[in-house]
Order: C-alpha cells, then sequence, then structure tokens
C-alpha cells in the first residue's frame, strides 16, 4: 500500500504542479495583455494631447501672425501721418528760413 499511497501523492504533487503552472501562465497572459491594453491607452492619449497642443500651437500662430499684419499697418499709418505734419511744417518754415538765408548771404558786413 505504501507504493499506492506514493503513486497517488506523486499523482497530487504533479496535478498540483500543472494547476499551479496554469494559474501562473494565466497571470502571465493577463498581465501581458493588460499591459498591451496600458501602451496601447497611453499611445492614445500622447496622440490626443500632441493634437491639443498642435492645435493650440496653429492657433497661436494664425493670432500672433495677424497681429503683426495689423502693427505693420498701424506703423505705416502712424508713419505717414508723422511724414504729412513734418511736410507740412516745412512747408510753414520754408518762407521763413528762405528769407533768414537771404538776409544772410546780402548782408555785406564791413
Amino acid at each position: 500500500m505504501d507504493a499506492n499511497r506514493r503513486q497517488g501523492g506523486i499523482q497530487q504533487l504533479l496535478a498540483a504542479e500543472q494547476e499551479a503552472q496554469q494559474i501562473v501562465n494565466a497571470a502571465r497572459s493577463a498581465k501581458s495583455a493588460r499591459l498591451r491594453q496600458a501602451k496601447e491607452e497611453a499611445e492614445r492619449e500622447i496622440a490626443e494631447y500632441r493634437a491639443q497642443m498642435e492645435a493650440e500651437f496653429q492657433r497661436k500662430v494664425a493670432e500672433s501672425s495677424g497681429d503683426s499684419g495689423a502693427n505693420v499697418k498701424r506703423l505705416e499709418q502712424e508713419t505717414d501721418t508723422k511724414i504729412a505734419q513734418l511736410k507740412e511744417q516745412a512747408a510753414n518754415v520754408s518762407p521763413e528760413v528762405i528769407q533768414m538765408l537771404l538776409r544772410h548771404v546780402t548782408t555785406v558786413k564791413n
């Protein structure tokens, strides 16, 4: 009977080992599946974040380029206004300057 008992004990141990191996394999498979799922989720989140940042960047580029166009126009208008004012001032002062120059040129000093 000892031989049968040993044989039965060995069979139980082998069965327990196989069951344990199946449990370990199932756990590894589940872990591997979860890691793949987590990686896919992370890649999806990264793609969404990247798209969001790209959209924000493009919006800021569009805003800043629009602003620079408006700034250029504003500066051109200010420059044209300033030039017109200077021309007007020069035209107002021009006869006086001409008279002053003529006086100094035509005056003879002893």
